[in-house]
């Protein structure tokens, strides 16, 4: 649960994005969180107290006078004990409360009276022309100064029917921007380019050689990059996967394709990650259409040519950067995967059972280095991830 034992106060301020804010509260309480939200007398006209009161599993706040905090002053103690302060949706008047440290209501009031040390993060909602009205981008660069995290907009269309920049982000990102924001940032400041996926070397227009490679784990470990930090270039063969994210994702085909954009990129990267499954060979001549099948028993010949290795040419830069392989065997894991380091000249090999992770959630890892093997038990890919990226920072010296 990526956010176990985590106190959230969601406040909600006027705007039709308040529905977006159930399916927020529904996500962060799924993920471990306790959600506590606090309503201006605007949200209600959007959606109900008792609608969030039913999602969060507790009674919403609205008024400063509340008499059911016993010293009657819940624009203090509600922040006390909180991990994290989220505006979702976060109205331009709200943006404007915040710059000029108004002190109107009790969300605005909470705001200023929470302790500094707590991340405030807030998610514009509004109209394009609003958004992008000087006053308000006036507003949104005080924010920024002042350490407030600004959380968007999208584009995209609007309730009112324009469109344009002032959607407030979908749940699913806002969610992954709050988990990001309360990790530990062990990779902070620092450059990380991974490979995840499968690779597909062509036959013919139609037909091709690829591997069962899911890309989920590559995926995962990118996630756990961003989330520790860094930023993150995510090269990736053919995967039904959305990126993760705040992760700049570089969709290729061929491992050919995979080798020349990470060669083309890795330079000021501190970290090469290489978890994709790329295809040792290729076919040499490939069809410009469609080979026929022929009655009787013509069946076509094909030659192969070996492609380049990512991994070794990364290692074998001039001042390469901190470098982990990944080996998917079928079998003598502990023999193949040390033998794998020592040939790829890698500080760190992890490796796995191939047919016993790909396309599942969860995996099991051995990492190899130089002064053995640390085996991670069997757990979800995020988790394992997240320990891999640790891992990392550790050696890193973050």
């Amino acid at each position: 649960m990526d956010l176990a034992r985590k106190r959230i106060v969601l406040g909600l301020t006027g705007g039709i994005a308040c529905y977006k804010a159930a399916e927020l509260t529904r996500g962060l309480v799924k993920a471990g969180a306790s959600v506590q939200v606090v309503m201006t007398e605007a949200a209600t006209h959007f959606i109900t107290p008792v609608t969030m009161q039913a999602l969060s599993g507790k009674p919403v706040f609205l008024d400063q006078w509340d008499g059911r905090i016993p010293n009657n002053m819940p624009h203090i103690d509600l922040s006390r004990e909180a991990d994290a302060l989220v505006i979702a949706p976060c109205s331009a008047d709200f943006m404007f409360k915040l710059a000029h440290g108004a002190c109107n209501d009790l969300l605005s009031t909470l705001c200023v009276a929470r302790p500094m040390q707590m991340p405030l993060m807030v998610a514009p909602a509004m109209n394009v022309e609003m958004w992008q009205n000087p006053a308000t981008q006036r507003n949104v660069a005080q924010l920024r100064a002042d350490g407030i995290q600004v959380l968007g907009p999208d584009a995209g269309d609007q309730a009112c029917g324009e469109t344009g920049m002032g959607r407030m982000l979908e749940p699913e990102a806002l969610l992954e921007e709050i988990v990001t924001a309360l990790a530990p940032k062990r990779l902070s400041g620092r450059k990380v380019l991974i490979t995840a996926g499968p690779t597909f070397e062509p036959i013919d227009p139609v037909r091709g050689i690829t591997n069962l490679s899911s890309g989920k784990m590559g995926y995962a470990i990118a996630r756990a990059a961003r989330e520790a930090g860094a930023e993150v270039t995510l090269i990736s063969g053919p995967t039904g996967l959305a990126a993760p994210h705040g992760v700049n994702r570089i969709k290729v085909v061929t491992a050919q394709q995979m080798h020349d954009a990470v060669m083309a990129r890795v330079a000021g990267h501190q970290v090469f990650i290489g978890v994709a499954a790329v295809a040792d060979w290729r076919v040499a001549e490939v069809s410009a259409q469609k080979i026929k099948k022929k009655d009787g028993h013509d069946v076509p010949q094909l030659k192969f040519e070996q492609n380049p290795d990512i991994l070794a040419a990364v290692a074998a830069l001039p001042s390469p950067p901190y470098c982990v392989g990944f080996a998917a065997e079928s079998e003598e894991l502990l023999r193949h995967g040390e033998e794998k380091r020592r040939r790829k000249r890698t500080p760190l090999l992890v490796g796995n059972i191939g047919p016993q992770t790909f396309g599942l959630d969860d995996n099991e890892l051995i990492l190899f280095d130089e002064q053995g093997q640390t085996h991670f038990p069997r757990a979800d890919k995020q988790s394992l991830a997240r320990s891999l990226i640790d891992e990392i920072a550790r050696r890193l010296g973050g």
